[in-house]
């Protein structure tokens, strides 16, 4: 029986209708402008103004931004560009300076000439710092004048005023985060130093500058002066440095049609994965667009159409996939255009459908005529094609073969597999767990109703020197994929996942660290949504166990060396066993220390940027040692290991 609603005893009429003021809305809802006020939040501020000053490089009259971090983590970003107008603005009838940080969508980038290609379309960049700083200051020098203006939580302090002469031009934004609005406040240095490194490749000849300043020891102050003459090819060749090219030249090619303008460079090396980055008007499409799949419909009618002209395929060969063609790519799409139609304020997806038939029509032209005056390079494109071809119809082949088995058993589940009774996978997790010792502890230590275990066995495959149709033969990851029950490669569906929760629960040593990370490559590589949307976790068992002198009933556990520091400053003279595997912990102690979520402390695996993860999985898992050495020496600890 339907049952009609409380009626709350309030008016409902004008008083109840709120207008928020100025920049009241963006303090308000903060996520709507800058998409979360985590981490990633505060580095997107960074990203706005340094955005401003992109803009001016590419209308021409930009050379050199500088970005510092200053003590407090204060962000100070100046560049030599025309400066931020300065007069009367006609319309609003007080300083176009106070305009552009004080009215959302207020800009030179709606048709007034100002911007013939922007990124920032939305006019909101400047104005959302403001309002979601503690405190900022802007100084503009223009017009042989110094003009200084500074808010406090998005109101102004001051009027703009004129505080010196100049013989210069540009602008001056220095800002702090409101620690009001924000979870964190510590800026990254290497997060931005990712970003700003990405704007130098794709602005070719514009110096950036990034310095952190905050140490009061000078020594350690960090500092990137980054410019790259030869643009996007520069940034594939720095995209595949760990990787080995199948040809010495980075293809480029570019275009143009009316005011769109389109580069593409690309590369391929001899892994399996594709890692193509694209771009327009100088923000990262992160999901892709329009010019994405005019690239890539493109190359795949380019390499099909040159291998059947030059007798490379048969007649009766099956065309190549955009799969096959795409394997060990790396490729960066760069397409500059007036009134881009981005989805949202956070730009992830390019909307302008003339701009695929553009990139279409250009890579099948420009490509096509590269591989006939380069014909060496392009067999070995094809020949990789080819080999890709193969190794796809072996999965699917592979992948029939595991069907059919698990088909014809009693249970579809993995045999080592303890289930858990609940089903809804909102309240699951599975723990994957090495070894029969390690599996038996927490077999008989967990929560059966929610709690299901996998213990690995056999050996595991690293999948960045490894295909699809490898994964599927191997005996440590299939049952770890039917377990999962959300498939593998492109076939992945996180919507069908069993689990939650992922737990990857490896011993506290140098073995276990290596299982971890084969895992979390084997995730990124072939079940990313997995790591995108939260669900991989990794356990923190402790490392000793100290049972104070006369006192053999009470056990306490330390997870770091410094907490066991902690603990025998409290408790001089205790008895310590240093656990060298979960096998040692009985079932109740690993309950207790690491599976009960009421004690137990969990790592949430997160990518912030996918960029950086590609080049840190092929750095720490593929063949060149060299970075790999130089990686462990910059971020080893030293720890006393057991004899």
């Amino acid at each position: 029986m339907n049952q009609t609603p409380e009626k709350i005893d309030t008016a409902y009429d004008e008083n109840q209708i709120q207008v928020l003021e100025g920049l009241e809305a963006v303090r308000k809802r903060p996520g709507m402008y800058i998409g979360t006020t985590s981490l990633r939040g505060l580095h997107h501020l960074v990203y706005e103004i340094v955005d401003n000053s992109i803009d001016e490089a590419l209308a021409g009259y930009c050379t050199h931004i500088e970005v510092d971090i200053l003590p407090g983590d204060v962000i100070r970003v100046a560049d030599n560009g025309r400066g931020i107008p300065t007069g009367i603005h006609p319309k609003m009838g007080f300083s176009t300076l106070e305009v552009v940080f004080t009215v959302l969508h207020a800009g030179g980038k709606f048709g007034g000439g100002g911007y013939k290609v922007s990124g920032g379309l939305h006019g909101v960049g400047a104005s959302v710092v403001n309002a979601l700083s503690e405190w900022l200051k802007v100084e503009v020098h223009n017009g042989g004048k110094i003009h200084e203006m500074s808010f406090s939580r998005g109101a102004k302090d001051y009027d703009m005023r004129i505080t010196g002469d100049t013989d210069r031009t540009g602008s001056i934004i220095t800002f702090k985060p409101d620690g009001e609005i924000f979870d964190e406040l510590v800026f990254e240095y290497e997060t931005l130093l990712t970003r700003l490194r990405e704007q130098a490749f794709l602005n070719a000849g514009l110096k950036i500058t990034l310095q952190d300043l905050r140490s009061e020891n000078e020594e350690e102050h960090e500092r990137a002066e980054m410019r790259y003459e030869g643009g996007i090819s520069s940034f594939v060749e720095h995209l595949n440095r760990n990787k080995t090219p199948m040809h010495e030249e980075v293809i480029f090619i570019s275009g143009k049609k009316d005011d769109s303008i389109a580069e593409i460079a690309m590369q391929y090396n001899d892994g399996y994965n594709e890692n193509i980055e694209s771009f327009a008007n100088n923000i990262r499409t992160t999901e892709g667009g329009m010019h994405e799949t005019g690239f890539k419909t493109a190359l795949t009618r380019v390499i099909n159409d040159y291998a059947r002209k030059f007798k490379i395929m048969k007649e009766d060969d099956k065309n190549l996939t955009g799969e096959d063609v795409r394997e060990g790519l790396c490729a960066v799409i760069s397409v500059k255009l007036t009134e881009a139609q981005f989805e949202g304020q956070t730009k992830t997806k390019l909307g302008n459908a003339h701009i695929r038939s553009m990139v279409d029509a250009m890579v099948y032209d420009k490509l096509m005529t590269f591989f006939e005056e380069n014909p060496v390079t392009a067999r070995t494109i094809v020949d990789k094609a080819s080999t890709a071809a193969r190794a796809r119809e072996a999965a699917k082949r592979a992948r029939e073969a595991t069907r059919r088995k698990t088909a014809l058993e009693s249970a579809s589940l993995p045999g080592k597999l303890a289930d858990c009774q609940e089903r809804d996978p909102a309240l699951t997790e599975i723990y994957i767990v090495e070894g029969d010792s390690a599996g038996g502890s927490a077999k008989n230590g967990r929560d059966r109703r929610y709690q299901a275990i996998l213990p690995l066995w056999g050996k595991m495959l690293n999948v960045e020197k490894a295909r699809l149709d490898k994964v599927y033969t191997n005996e440590k990851l299939m049952p770890m994929v039917t377990a999962f029950g959300a498939g593998v490669g492109d076939e992945f569906d996180v919507s069908k996942l069993r689990y939650g929760k992922i737990i990857l629960m490896a011993d506290a040593d140098v073995d276990g660290s290596h299982i971890r990370t084969l895992l979390l490559t084997f995730f990124f590589r072939f079940m990313r949504p997995l790591i995108e949307q939260g669900h991989v976790y990794i356990a923190q068992p402790p490392l000793y166990k100290i049972v104070p002198r006369g006192r053999k009933a009470e056990e306490h556990y330390a997870y770091s060396d410094e907490e066991l520091a902690r603990f025998l400053e409290t408790y001089p003279g205790a008895d310590i066993q240093r656990y060298k595997g979960l096998g040692e912990m009985n079932p109740e102690q690993l309950w207790e220390t690491t599976m009960n979520p009421e004690t137990r402390t969990l790592k949430q695996v997160t990518i912030r940027d996918a960029q950086e993860a590609d080049y840190i999985f092929s750095m720490l898992m593929g063949d060149d040692v060299g970075p790999r050495r130089e990686f462990i020496e910059k971020n080893a600890t030293y720890a006393k290991i057991d004899a």
